[in-house]
């Protein structure tokens, strides 16, 4: 089925997520679908299943202009959507889930859960996938519950299937596994579309690439086009994407964690017995799919955990125990995996927000009262340091694009004496340009002589920053290995498989 999209906009307010957005899928072609977070390709692919109704422009199937007024209308056209937080109910069956919506009903109106799961196994068998219709979706990895979104989209005779960020969860070998299924789909005739933001796997799988860049269509590109090309379509400059960095000149002392614990209010262990060391001079950096423990992880490390046992000592003083604010005095410097939530104030100023942690500081605070003079000088330096487009030190943070509000967090926790660095997700949502500028700083960190701790869900981040790598599965470490160990042993790893071999912790 022939897909086109022709001048869909959608605005929100006075902002314009899609600006006149033209999109051809041709039948049985992989057409990618690339740009930065927030450059409008989810709000399109909405608009496409239905789920928003553009403001202007028209979608057409093999030539016939269509009218959806929901999820159900695209669905009933043959449109598929596999959504990057999956659309399962947990403690249902494959079965279950697959016939939710479009019910087989037998006599009296009673649920026909034979027919479903034969459905589902006929459709598993058509592409190779080893689904049991029985099993309940909550207990299946997630490679496993991204098949099942596949196979409910199938179900339902889709021609044309969205992929959206698809990659999200998965871990190396399960990605290699679902390009293969794209593929399949393709030369079987399926129309599809795959929204992504990076940039490799969009040269392995896709035939046809669009760039959007801020809800316009800047480009199309080839498959045989660089990374570096891509990117600078995607940010509209030249971008340097390889991370340089000397060889590693490690100091004595720096983090030690010993035998960590992390227990919820539930009683569900979500840290368990984790043990490294990070030296001064060092970037190590935990690697893992999102949800294995490294959120609570960090947060044990900076006093933000509760039922914390174990130690994570900082040259030689026990963190564990003291207060936020007692950690962030020894000079422990954190980046939080969400900036809104717990990086920013959305409605303080940008220069209000740099100095966050340093109320107590008698440079910018006495008697107090904020010297405005002090805190001024030092913003408006902090914002040429770190390149923070803003119209002014006094602008509200939460009017910052992502990328600028993540280097306000970065400057703020850069820009006093550290002993270590803690930084999670440091460069989740946000774009191509400052994720060059940030890992810069991060390397420019430890090369000054601190222990640096990165978490990151991206594998790519990892192995660009990494000295050596932790990977974490279900709350422990599987091993800490050198930063060139493999791709597929690290995939291996973040499956719950041990190294062969390995660095010790």
């Amino acid at each position: 089925m022939k897909l086109e999209l022709r001048g869909i906009t959608k605005r929100f307010g006075s902002l314009v997520a899609n600006d006149h957005i033209d999109l051809v899928v041709r039948p049985g072609e992989i057409h990618a679908l690339l740009g930065e977070n927030g450059a409008g390709k989810s709000t399109l692919m909405n608009v496409l299943y239905g789920l928003y109704q553009a403001d202007e422009g028209d979608i057409l199937l093999d030539d016939r202009v269509q009218h959806f007024r929901g999820p159900g209308d695209a669905m009933a056209a043959g449109i598929g959507m596999v959504h990057q937080h999956f659309m399962l109910i947990p403690v249902f069956t494959v079965a279950e889930n697959v016939m939710l919506g479009h019910e087989s009903t037998k006599a009296l109106g009673a649920l026909d859960l034979a027919a479903a799961r034969q459905h589902v196994r006929d459709v598993a068998a058509r592409f190779g996938f080893e689904v049991d219709p029985d099993a309940l979706v909550g207990e299946l990895p997630v490679g496993v519950q991204q098949r099942v979104e596949i196979i409910k989209a199938l179900a339902r005779d889709a021609k044309v299937l969205v992929f959206d960020e698809p990659t999200a969860v998965l871990t190396p070998q399960e990605t290699d596994e679902l390009m293969v299924i794209m593929r399949q789909l393709r030369d079987e005739g399926t129309s599809i579309v795959f929204i992504t933001h990076k940039l490799r796997e969009v040269r392995a799988v896709a035939d046809r690439i669009t760039v959007i860049r801020l809800g316009k269509v800047v480009g199309e590109a080839s498959p045989t086009a660089s990374n570096t090309e891509l990117a600078s379509l995607m940010v509209g400059r030249a971008v340097e994407l390889t991370v340089h960095k000397n060889p590693p000149k490690i100091g004595e002392g720096g983090l030690a964690v010993d035998g960590l614990r992390v227990i919820t209010a539930e009683g569900a262990v979500v840290v368990d017995d984790v043990s490294f060391t990070v030296r001064p001079g060092e970037v190590l950096a935990v690697a893992g799919v999102q949800g294995n423990g490294q959120t609570e992880l960090v947060e044990a490390i900076v006093g933000l955990g509760d039922r914390v046992s174990g130690s994570v000592s900082l040259d030689g003083v026990e963190l564990v125990g003291k207060s936020i604010r007692a950690i962030l005095d020894e000079g422990v410097g954190f980046v939080p995996e969400d900036r809104t939530e717990d990086g920013l104030v959305g409605t303080f100023t940008v220069a209000e927000n740099l100095i966050l942690d340093r109320s107590g500081d008698s440079d910018f605070v006495r008697a107090g009262t904020i010297r405005r003079g002090e805190l001024e000088d030092f913003a408006k330096a902090r914002i040429t340091e770190y390149d923070i487009r803003t119209q002014g030190a006094d602008v509200p943070a939460g009017t910052l694009s992502g990328g600028n509000q993540q280097k306000v967090v970065i400057a703020r926790e850069m820009s006093r004496e550290l002993k270590l660095l803690v930084a999670s997700q440091p460069t989740r949502g946000v774009d191509v340009g400052s994720i060059e500028f940030i890992h810069h700083r991060i390397v420019e960190t430890r090369d000054a002589g601190v222990p640096v701790l990165v978490v990151s869900t991206e594998l790519d981040e990892v192995v660009a920053l990494a000295d050596r790598i932790a990977v974490m599965y279900r709350g422990g470490i599987v091993g800490i290995v050198p930063s060139d160990t493999p791709r597929d042993v690290l995939g291996l790893m973040m499956a719950g498989e041990s190294p062969e071999s390995g660095a010790a912790a």
